[in-house]
């Protein structure tokens, strides 16, 4: 018999969280483990391998979203499924950004999370069908930027990695401290970035960062 997927699910709604284990407990093909805030879920993340974590964007103690950056600067080997009752494209944007695959409204989750998690587990992205206007829009602008900036297509791993940071308005210091490399190699980064967008000036890749951070 195959090993069942283990799923986590945080949400601060008993209710909610009932439904979506109802609905995963039928298939019988996964394990699922439950948390009622964001704090407990961390916890529970730093402490066994889960395959999906799906995650309320409001929760108490820590957000959804606190919870997928520390999934993040932890190195969590853990897919990111976000559960939200507002239609919003910044919220959607920043879950994409910190590497959310699955974005599910409250309204359809019953509906969406099995495909939702299926798709995920293959290495692909599920928006619920409601909102997909947000990632035709968020596509369209990247094409647009890419268009603007050509550039962009030749940073290389590194340097994605450092314009996003700049994106989040990070320090130079704090970038080398995060990623463990000195502070004269994030300035060489820094230099070789702005040279392939073509931008000059003391500000100009940090507002090329902050303007562009929802398409990095």
């Amino acid at each position: 018999m195959q090993d069942r997927k283990k799923i986590l699910i945080a949400d601060d709604h008993p209710l909610m969280r009932q439904g979506i284990k109802s609905v995963l407990a039928s298939t019988g093909e996964y394990e699922i483990t439950e948390k009622g805030d964001g704090e407990s879920a961390l916890e529970s993340l730093t402490q066994k391998t889960f395959d999906v974590c799906i995650l309320d964007i409001e929760m108490p103690k820590q957000s959804g979203l606190e919870v997928a950056r520390r999934i993040g600067e932890l190195s969590i080997k853990t897919k990111i499924i976000f559960l939200t009752m507002y239609k919003d494209e910044d919220i959607f944007n920043q879950s994409l950004d910190i590497g959310a695959m699955g974005y599910v409204l409250k309204e359809n989750a019953v509906n969406d999370i099995v495909d939702c998690i299926i798709k995920v587990l293959n290495n692909e992205y599920y928006i619920s069908p409601v909102i997909s206007g947000f990632l035709v829009s968020r596509l369209k602008n990247k094409e647009s930027m890419i268009s603007q900036s050509p550039g962009i297509n030749a940073l290389t791993i590194s340097e994605r990695k450092i314009l996003k940071l700049i994106a989040s308005e990070k320090t130079t210091q704090q970038i080398a401290d995060e990623l463990h490399i000195s502070y004269k190699t994030v300035e060489n980064h820094r230099n070789n970035i702005s040279k392939k967008l073509n931008l000059s000036g003391t500000h100009s890749l940090v507002k090329f960062a902050i303007s562009n951070k929802a398409l990095l």
